[in-house]
């Protein structure tokens, strides 16, 4: 098959290319800048440089590639880590990407004649806040979110709204859990360094639940959804969600590291905020039950217990 995918040298889209090439799929990758383009060619795709925010060059790069799939994995995130006070602020251009940068791809792939179109979303912390501490696609999006996150919720409902109800696209959502493994934010030698240091506490009781996955298992299902699937909302997490009580030491010893400390939720409220509260003792997990039925697709790291160790 003929494959756009947009944002191919984010931290997914490096693994996904290879992983499309091998399977025999032509890739067309996009990237923003020139200096990407030799990285992409190595791992056997062809190069479209686009700037995601201007329609005329989105619609010039996917009908050049004449796609039957376009996979939107558009984000500008960093391995910075982000002050959770400033939530919307520290997502406001990967907000656009999943909101303006998402219609003009659509728009674009249904100009090229594309059959299915692919889009990254997060599971998580948007997901409501009560009842039980795992959650399915069948539960809604959180209706009250925290007032840091109310422009990123936003966004990723426009994502997970949009993206299904296409009616002449197969549309698919791909939720995915918290990203680690080499190239991402939280297995960074930055991220990873707070936790060595003891910088990086439990809150309160730490009963808030996370769901992870590892790069390597989210990009291949994101291989698996190219063919599988209906049109639909999916979790890409794997088989253990944790509250932070059980992950962040965890992580700790995955790393050689003490015990994280703990602090009281009035002491860390300054430092964290409202946000940072919410992730440490009110969030909800993600159950993977469908990615499996459906796309049949399996984690190679199963628990975050095993990839934290391994995966790296």
């Amino acid at each position: 098959m003929r494959i756009f995918l947009a944002g191919a040298t984010g931290a997914l889209g490096q693994r996904l290319v290879p992983m499309l090439v091998e399977a025999g799929h032509h890739v067309t990758g996009s990237t923003r800048t020139e200096a990407k383009e030799a990285a992409l060619k190595e791992a056997g795709a062809e190069v479209a440089v686009m700037a995601p925010l201007d329609e005329q060059s989105v619609r010039r790069a996917v009908a050049a590639s004449r796609p039957d799939v376009v996979i939107h994995q558009l984000t500008a995130l960093s391995n910075a880590a982000m002050n959770l006070r400033r939530f919307d602020q520290e997502f406001a251009e990967t907000n656009r990407l999943r909101t303006t940068g998402l219609d003009l791809l659509v728009a674009a792939a249904r100009e090229a004649g594309a059959q299915r179109f692919i889009a990254q979303s997060f599971t998580g912390w948007p997901n409501e806040r009560t009842g039980g501490p795992v959650k399915d696609e069948n539960d809604p999006i959180d209706p009250h979110p925290t007032r840091p996150t109310v422009q990123t919720l936003a966004a990723i409902r426009h994502i997970d709204e949009t993206v299904p109800a296409l009616d002449d696209l197969a549309g698919l959502v791909l939720r995915y859990g918290l990203f680690y493994g080499h190239g991402t934010g939280f297995t960074s030698e930055q991220m990873l360094d707070l936790v060595r240091k003891r910088r990086f506490p439990v809150v309160g009781d730490g009963s808030g639940v996370a769901s992870f996955v590892h790069i390597d298992d989210a990009a291949r299902a994101t291989l698996l959804a190219v063919t599988e699937g209906e049109p639909g909302l999916y979790n890409i997490v794997d088989d253990d969600p944790a509250p932070v009580s059980e992950w962040l030491p965890g992580l700790a010893d995955a790393v050689g590291a003490k015990p994280p400390r703990h602090l009281p939720t009035w002491l860390a409220r300054p430092m964290i905020g409202e946000q940072g509260i919410s992730m440490m003792t009110q969030t909800r997990g993600s159950s993977n039950a469908k990615a499996k039925r459906v796309l049949g697709w399996r984690p190679a790291y199963s628990s975050w217990r095993q990839g934290f160790r391994e995966g790296r």
